[in-house]
């Protein structure tokens, strides 16, 4: 990307979310969509299997899962180890860039968890004055 980015901190960067045609931009679908966040978030704790890691992501499809490790693994965010077992063993877990988005994210899900009475009476008044149920 030949343009100039926002500003952070005093830091100019060479890509732009904001433009279209940015990679900056699926890289950002694929953190902080439900899926890419909540997988990043799990393995934060600690290398997983496939198996143990959708269990941990409550509500994920098998198909779903393995396409989100394909897309973070191919960001550079998530190492996915298989081992020369039978039957075969592959683990995941987070690359030093996956830790470091991985912090960032978990500190928003904790401050959505801790506001949640918040947004739940924020809700409530809503849907009060909007009529619905």
């Amino acid at each position: 990307m030949t343009t100039t980015g926002r500003r952070s901190e005093g830091q100019e960067f060479p890509f732009d979310v904001f433009a279209r045609a940015c990679p900056s931009r699926g890289t950002l679908e694929h953190v902080t969509g439900r899926w890419g966040a909540l997988t990043l978030g799990a393995l934060y704790e600690g290398s997983l299997r496939f198996n143990e890691l959708r269990r941990r992501v409550d509500g994920v499809s098998e198909k779903m899962l393995s396409q989100t490790l394909h897309a973070l693994e191919r960001d550079g965010l998530v190492l996915r180890e298989a081992q020369p077992t039978n039957p075969p063993r592959v683990d995941y877990e987070l690359t030093p860039l996956g830790r470091e988005v991985a912090e960032r994210l978990l500190s928003l899900i904790h401050c959505v968890e801790g506001s949640m009475d918040a947004v739940l009476r924020a809700r409530e008044r809503y849907d009060e004055t909007r009529g619905a149920r």
